[in-house]
């Protein structure tokens, strides 16, 4: 097929939606399908514009055999609200251009719009009613639904704008494609059918990422000693993740010995927690930058326990995509997540992490204290049973593409 993805994040961008779009593009191409992209210049999680690309505006330039469509795009210092609104508006406002080129070249069979951004899809939706093209709506992110839960826009007449809006752009797409059983419950309550909704998990590579020795991680380099017991979080920094808790649980086992929480990543929030935990004198806690992805496995082996926190607002809106990459490293993470959720239920089920309630201080203290203090083997083998069974790249882009050529 000749297939044309849209979306404001992809490669070189190494965490989040970026790199799962990245690496589907890669997988299509792999299996002889013509692959566009049309998305913005590399700023994620940094919320600054790789230094390869600064300066540059519209240009094409080929990613892996895919032709990768540039736009440039307003990047705030400071991300709130209202700075995000006009960072979205700006990547859909400049990407028309390209937009405006594609109706008048040879059509293509499939466009995929990852949202979010969530209302850039009206252009995709439109080249799809000009071209009769089947256009699959990709969600990662309930954004309006996060946006709601986590008081970013508390405007009741703004949200009712943009539900409607959502909705008519579900309702008008052909396939719409999500992450979770949770996630579709949400979707179908939107008053969508459910015969157009089809899953695609967010997956891993498991022969890349996979359990490696302390040995062989990143400890030494990082600094730390053998003897220490390492709670590691590695992923965004943002309003989502909640990791002020982090900073006051570190705070309160500070007399502990031997037990160093080490934070890895970027986003919008990592100055504030570093002031945060620098206010406090603690000594046991690091912060280090976002590391390459061939160093993924050795920076996961750093961990005894790893963290994947979210809000209890967030709960089923999103699905944390740092979570795949422990499971297929074969680690043990404390999990925040609410009964019912689809994260609770698997995370139950198939017992690969310890289940903690979100946003409670004392509730992730007692289960740090608790999962330093047992053998977690059993549970390590388990992540990574789940993570060769259900997370494999190949099986679950396979299914998704078998879907959208039979569905009509």
């Amino acid at each position: 097929m000749k297939i044309l993805i849209y979306g404001i994040n992809f490669s070189p961008e190494l965490t989040g939606i970026g790199k799962y779009t990245g690496e589907m593009a890669e997988w299509f191409v792999e299996q002889g399908h013509q692959v566009s992209v049309i998305t913005a210049m590399p700023y994620y999680p940094e919320w600054d514009i790789h230094e390869n690309y600064k300066g540059k505006l519209w240009f094409t330039e080929t990613i892996k055999g895919i032709q990768v469509h540039r736009v440039p795009l307003y990047v705030p210092k400071k991300v709130n609200s209202k700075t995000r609104i006009l960072h979205e508006f700006s990547f859909a406002v400049n990407s028309t251009p390209f937009w405006i080129k594609k109706i008048f070249q040879k059509k293509y069979d499939l466009v995929i719009s990852i949202t979010p951004p969530f209302h850039i899809t009206f252009l995709s939706l439109l080249y799809s009613k000009i071209k009769k093209t089947k256009l699959v709506n990709h969600i990662q992110d309930l954004q309006i639904d996060a946006a709601k839960e986590l008081n970013m826009i508390q405007n009741k007449k703004i949200l009712d704008f943009m539900f409607s809006m959502e909705k008519f752009i579900l309702n008008k797409s052909s396939i719409i494609s999500i992450l979770t059983q949770g996630m579709k419950e949400k979707v179908i309550n939107k008053g969508i059918s459910s015969s157009k909704i089809i899953f695609l998990p967010n997956w891993v590579d498991t022969k890349t990422i996979r359990p490696m020795s302390k040995e062989e991680s990143l400890r030494k380099e990082f600094g730390i000693l053998p003897e220490e017991k390492v709670i590691l979080y590695s992923g965004n920094m943002g309003r989502k993740q909640g990791l002020k808790l982090v900073i006051d649980v570190a705070n309160e086992l500070r007399e502990e010995k031997n037990i160093r929480f080490v934070l890895v990543g970027s986003g919008a929030g990592k100055e504030n927690l570093k002031n945060y935990a620098k206010e406090r004198n603690l000594e046991n806690i690091s912060f280090f930058p976002l590391q390459p992805y061939d160093k993924l496995s050795n920076l996961l082996a750093v961990a005894d326990i790893h963290l994947v926190l979210q809000k209890k607002s967030a709960s089923d809106l999103v699905m944390p995509s740092k979570l795949t990459g422990i499971l297929a490293a074969g680690g043990c993470a404390i999990i925040t997540a609410l009964p019912k959720t689809s994260l609770y239920k698997d995370t139950l089920t198939h017992d690969f992490g310890i289940l903690c309630e979100p946003e409670s201080q004392e509730e992730l203290k007692q289960a740090i204290i608790n999962a330093l203090n047992i053998n977690l083997n059993d549970k390590k083998q388990n992540a990574r049973n789940y993570a060769e069974k259900f997370l494999n790249k190949n099986t679950i882009l396979s299914k998704f593409i078998n879907q959208i050529s039979t569905n009509n």
